[in-house]
């Protein structure tokens, strides 16, 4: 299935980096956010989750006007009235695109033009975990029990190396950069083969 060749998302900046497949929840309060997840949930459309690359704040007149140029889109799952009175939603990520540019709409929210990297979820294709490997595999399996909730809804795919090193790259003790770094390769064998040595070097 060919990918588009442009589309235009709403963006949202954010200190995280989102992977395919992964757990994003969000409590909004600005109006601009807030009017986000409305046409988001109206239309079933997502959003485009950006690395702030400037360390700026995430909300408000300050907020970072530097992103990462490759990032994850994000579809809403849930959401509820948060005891505070903010808005909760529990997103999931799906694919991974390229910000080819990108404008302020009158409200403050960053739009993008954006290409696609990966094909949507359904149409992606396993790759199977080889045995050299598996050593991350195990990993990931002795902690899953204590990180499950935060994937709830999410089946795990333990013999699937894009499932297997995005879900390491979310959870392991790395700066967002080299997240980032992560996240921007496309070949999930390759991305497994850069997790054991930044995984050495975070336990040094």
């Amino acid at each position: 299935m060919p990918l588009a060749e442009t589309e235009e998302i709403p963006l949202f900046p954010l200190n995280v980096v989102l992977f395919p497949g992964g757990p994003l929840p969000l409590r909004i309060f600005e109006p601009r956010y807030v009017d986000m997840v409305k046409r988001c949930m109206r239309d079933g459309a997502p959003f485009g989750v950006v690395a702030i690359r400037d360390g700026g704040a995430e909300a408000g007149e300050s907020a970072a006007k530097t992103f990462a140029d490759i990032g994850t889109s994000a579809r809403i799952v849930d959401f509820d009235l948060l005891e505070d009175g903010l808005l909760g939603i529990s997103c999931r990520g799906e694919r991974r695109f390229r910000v080819l540019g990108h404008h302020r709409a009158n409200d403050g929210l960053n739009v993008g033009r954006i290409a696609w990297l990966d094909p949507a979820p359904a149409d992606i294709e396993l790759a199977s975990l080889p045995e050299e490997h598996a050593h991350l595999r195990d990993l990931l399996q002795r902690v899953w029990p204590e990180i499950v909730e935060a994937y709830a809804g999410i089946e795990p795919r333990f013999e699937d190396a894009g499932w297997v090193g995005a879900r390491l790259a979310e959870i392991l003790p790395l700066q967002n950069s080299d997240k980032q770094f992560l996240l921007e390769l496309s070949d999930p064998l390759q991305r497994l083969a850069r997790i054991s040595p930044l995984l050495r070097r975070s336990n040094a």
